[in-house]
């Protein structure tokens, strides 16, 4: 009788747990479609003042503003699966004939980058798929290319237009377009501070991708990066473990002791068989 009531409890905190996580689904799947209902909301508000719109530029914000959430609707349910492949292009379709109509009104650099914004959401969804680069490079210059002709005809217009330069610079890094990244993030960090790390990040993506025979080019790239101040969380390019394996095949062991202690000070991980290597072959402990 034990044995059957404590399997009974047992069945029934299985059940129990199955129930709430059943439960905490359904609240999940019902919390996404509340926030999908506030992108209807924003389509029902702007079309309200597209209609009583007093001027041009008025109209022209509203139609952007229409676009984007039609756009944002789309990813979104795209997303987590909620509609078809046919309804993702007709949303798609209605954000970008927004965005067209925005720009016929008024071609300011905003309405560029916000069309430009709807092009990289979309390419973006097509080219990364849980962290991962999809396609070939040709597919994704492709996917990125009305992208980033809008982003270019926005910072023709407005240089300090800081959000422009920085999905510039995203649109040409993951298009594997490093020398125009960089470019875009140097305007960038004049302007705001995130372009400082943007930066950093894509030196040592370009250093990290040179061939032995660049080695200089390389190591310039990866010093770079650590004088930008290169995160190195996790989350970004890490530039000290290989900076320290160039310099230590190369045999500058000063340098990459160098490497070494800077990494350290910065509290940043350091590869135990690189720092072993180094050990062995420049007869040294530090």
């Amino acid at each position: 009788m034990k044995a059957s009531l404590k399997i009974a409890e047992l069945l029934l905190t299985i059940a129990t747990l199955v129930s709430v996580l059943l439960f905490l689904a359904g609240c999940n799947r019902i919390a996404r479609i509340f926030y999908l209902s506030s992108y209807d909301r924003d389509i029902s508000s702007a079309t309200k003042t597209i209609e009583s719109a007093r001027d041009n530029a008025q109209r022209a914000e509203a139609y952007a503003r229409r676009g984007s959430a039609y756009s944002e609707k789309a990813r979104y349910s795209k997303a987590f699966k909620f509609i078809s492949a046919d309804e993702y292009e007709r949303l798609f379709g209605l954000a970008i004939k927004d965005h067209d109509q925005a720009i016929a009104l008024d071609p300011t650099a905003e309405a560029y980058y916000t069309r430009g914004a709807t092009y990289y959401d979309r390419a973006e969804l097509e080219a990364v798929v849980d962290g991962h680069l999809m396609g070939s490079e040709a597919d994704r210059k492709a996917w990125f290319a009305p992208a980033i002709a809008d982003f270019k005809k926005a910072v023709e217009k407005d240089g300090q237009l800081y959000l422009a330069w920085d999905r510039l610079g995203l649109s040409h890094e993951t298009t594997g377009e490093l020398d125009e990244a960089i470019n875009d993030y140097t305007q960038q960090m004049a302007l705001n501070p995130l372009g400082r790390a943007r930066l950093a990040d894509a030196y040592c993506t370009r250093g990290s991708s040179y061939q032995k025979e660049k080695n200089e080019a390389a190591i310039a790239d990866l010093e770079k990066s650590i004088e930008l101040g290169a995160t190195a969380d996790g989350c970004s390019c890490d530039p000290y473990n290989p900076l320290l394996w160039r310099y230590t095949d190369t045999r500058r062991y000063d340098q990459a002791w160098g490497t070494v202690h800077k990494a350290q000070a910065s509290k940043k991980w350091v590869a135990p068989e690189m720092l072993d290597k180094l050990k062995k072959q420049s007869g040294r402990s530090n």
